[in-house]
């Protein structure tokens, strides 16, 4: 019998449930804690989300069932996912330490004046640069406006190698290096 990832009670079903960005299989009382993820049988029921030629038909019976479930609550979750704080937050970067620091030396500034002019600790600057810490929403824009980068994941235009100017497609071979 599967058991509920949040308490642990052995239940005969689990409904998929996202909590805090994380997907978890979770019985009836803890399923509360999030908002209830689409399964597969139930996408493949409704159109509402497929192309744009049927969008137009699916609406109209998308709106009426959701409609017709909507005096049960918690079947009208599983038709229709509610968005939560994690759907329009943006991503740090990965390279975001070597953002800092390229930009940071290709202004002449020392970490030092760096964190003077931000009003931070330079402690908080080389933490930043070793990639220790993600810089706090506040930080973050302080950055990106004093050394006039992106620190969000996708926006970056120094990339230029990763553009699509080759016909070639990049494997995962032609990234990793091998250490024998």
């Amino acid at each position: 019998m599967p058991q509920c990832e949040m308490c642990g009670n052995e239940r005969p079903s689990l409904t998929t449930v996202k909590v805090e960005g994380a997907e978890l299989e979770l019985c009836d009382d803890c399923k509360e804690f999030g908002t209830e993820v689409r399964t597969e049988s139930s996408s493949s029921q409704s159109t509402k989300y497929s192309t744009s030629s049927t969008s137009k038909s699916s609406g109209s019976s998308g709106a009426s069932s959701a409609s017709s479930s909507s005096g049960g609550g918690s079947s009208g979750g599983s038709t229709r996912r509610r968005r939560d704080m994690f759907d329009t937050m943006d991503e740090v970067a990965a390279d975001y330490d070597q953002r800092i620091r390229e930009a940071r030396e290709g202004l002449g500034l020392s970490q030092e004046d760096l964190a003077k002019s931000l009003n931070e600790k330079a402690s908080l600057i080389r933490k930043l640069e070793r990639g220790d810490i993600l810089p706090s929403d506040d930080v973050q824009k302080k950055l990106e406006r004093k050394l006039e980068i992106s620190l969000v994941e996708g926006e970056d235009t120094d990339d230029s190698e990763w553009s699509g100017g080759s016909s070639t497609t990049t494997t995962l071979g032609d990234v990793v290096k091998r250490k024998d």
